[in-house]
């Protein structure tokens, strides 16, 4: 939990502060550079942990991330430029892309699917409470110029500090994870062909709208990108067992439904909830903080809907129906975002974030279990990863081709309701008007402030066209998420097992050298009979179909 609270925090409080700092550093030109160095260096890390981790352990590898996340975080705070802290946030995503894939994978090996699920509100509280943490921790210290002799600003990085050291003593002193080390190739041209695939491609996710999606720079990436794409996929073949992320995993029904699944709901839920901290500040003029608060109504649902989902999978081991009904909830909250406007009272609007909030909590982290499942308990690193690495380029394009149609279409919906409103109240006409509307025009893109430095009747024109734009983003989140929805219905039906990683992969090795099957410590006497009981049935199925069987042909 303060693994992933770490993740979780640090996404959210820079993007808060990433104007003051981008201002105090002269470089608000190149800021989009400082998240571009972090979401490049953490995606690609991500599934190259999830592969170290089944080859080595994770206990280790999580220190490592720790520390190096703890290091890029105090490095950040002596930035003297903007590209400097672009670096820096490059090293701290080096270690941010371990924490969060680590932290799921090793309660993977820890807990049964069926146990893991009632897990699942403690995370998506820690990942809630971030969420809501971050922009006002963000808020607040971009708004402080000096803090114990420390400029306001770098308190966003410093804070990392002792969070990290603490989570580094309590993993080092408390998680007690025993691993069986497995020899096996690195794949180190795999990883070098997912570099060359993914750092054009999410650059120019980043800077298209600045260079222009035909520009030749932008077409430069896609080249580079797709030649990086076809290496990885045939350097992964010929890995085979070895590879980074290995191709067969696509070949299981549930895991290959639940990889696509997570690139389309990464894209929905990232894509769409971007733009509602935006809604607040620049139609309802709330700060950085207010809006921060203003998103608890999603967070609650959140949290709701994945502790009752978690409460009746580990009663029942169904899982399945969760994830659809998720997206079908999501979809139908993001239609009614669909229809706010500037003049939507913010109840109503809370009111639908908190059924956006109820479907995507029935998605995160049911469509991760799924995929965990799916797998031998030996490569449940590599398939965490996989779901996360993709749910985060998912992610990316969501908030890179949103962002861009937002800001491409804005001018024309303030055009139009400039327009609308002229002819509402023709004193809007006025020279003086005019005036003021010409400046406030000249500015509103680049400092949404300025909506809040004149009267509402002249401002009022700015705040209906964004909120049209935003409009048209809620509504292609909703299409994208009934997309996740139809390919949901693919699943197979899944049914959780009652043994964790770490017990089945022991149960294996003792059935190997003819010795008792290990169960699970933590869990409950009855999930570990169960497990038994289940097994024992299997083995006699097994021999019903072939008495020829071995016991490890069995147990396998």
């Amino acid at each position: 939990m303060l693994g992933m609270f770490l993740a979780a925090l640090d996404q959210t409080i820079v993007s808060t502060a990433i104007r003051t700092i981008s201002d105090d550093l002269h470089g608000l030109s190149v800021q989009a550079w400082v998240t571009t160095a972090y979401l490049i260096t953490s995606t690609i890390a991500t599934p190259i942990y999830g592969k170290l981790g089944d080859l080595y352990g994770r206990k280790k590898l999580f220190l490592f991330a720790i520390t190096v996340f703890i290091i890029g975080s105090a490095l950040c705070s002596f930035a003297t430029s903007m590209y400097m802290l672009a670096a820096f946030r490059a090293i701290q995503g080096i270690g941010a892309g371990g924490l969060m894939t680590l932290v799921l994978a090793i309660i993977g090996d820890l807990v049964p699917p069926r146990e893991r699920a009632k897990y699942t509100g403690y995370f998506m509280a820690t990942f809630g409470t971030s969420s809501v943490l971050g922009p006002v921790i963000g808020g607040i210290l971009a708004e402080t110029n000096i803090f114990l002799g420390i400029t306001g600003w770098r308190w966003v990085f410093l804070v990392n500090v002792p969070i990290g050291i603490i989570a580094l003593f309590v993993v080092s002193a408390t998680l007690h994870l025993p691993h069986t080390r497995r020899e096996a190739r690195i794949d180190w041209w795999g990883a070098a062909a997912l570099v060359v695939c993914l750092v054009p491609l999410l650059t120019v996710a980043e800077q298209g709208r600045t260079w222009g999606w035909g520009s030749g720079r932008a077409l430069l990436c896609y080249v580079i990108g797709g030649i990086g794409l076809i290496a990885f996929v045939l350097v992964e073949r010929m890995m085979k067992q070895d590879a980074l992320i290995p191709l067969r995993i696509f070949r299981l029904r549930a895991a290959s439904v639940t990889i696509v699944a997570s690139v389309i709901v990464g894209m929905g839920m990232f894509g769409g909830i971007t733009v509602l901290p935006l809604y607040m500040q620049i139609v309802h003029g709330a700060s950085p903080i207010e809006s921060g608060l203003m998103m608890l109504p999603m967070v609650g649902g959140l949290m709701l809907a994945a502790i009752v989902s978690g409460q009746i999978t580990a009663r029942t081991g169904k899982i399945r129906i969760f994830p659809i009904i998720g997206t079908l909830v999501a979809t139908i909250g993001l239609l009614l975002l669909w229809r706010i406007g500037a003049d939507t009272p913010l109840p109503l609007v809370m009111v639908y974030m908190f059924i956006v909030g109820l479907g995507l909590g029935n998605c995160m982290q049911p469509l991760t279990l799924i995929v965990q499942n799916a797998v031998p308990p030996r490569e449940i690193g590599v398939a965490t990863s996989a779901a996360t690495f993709f749910r985060q380029v998912g992610g990316t394009l969501g908030v890179a081709i949103f962002l861009s149609i937002l800001f491409s279409t804005v001018g024309d919906k303030i055009k139009d309701a400039l327009t609308a409103a002229t002819k509402a109240d023709p004193s809007l006409a006025s020279p003086e008007n005019r005036k003021i509307i010409g400046a406030i025009s000249s500015q509103v893109e680049d400092n949404s402030d300025v909506l809040q430095q004149y009267a509402d009747k002249l401002t009022h024109p700015f705040k209906v066209g964004f909120a049209d734009s935003m409009d048209m983003i809620f509504l292609c989140a909703a299409v994208v998420m009934f997309i996740g929805f139809l390919v949901l219905q693919l699943m197979p039906q899944v049914e959780l097992r009652a043994q964790s990683a770490q017990a089945a992969a022991a149960s294996e090795s003792a059935a190997n050298a003819g010795a008792p099957a290990a169960t699970d410590e933590p869990v409950a006497a009855g999930v570990a009979a169960a497990a038994g009981r289940h097994e024992a049935a299997e083995d006699a199925v097994a021999d019903d179909v072939d008495e020829t069987r071995t016991p490890r042909h069995a147990a396998e």
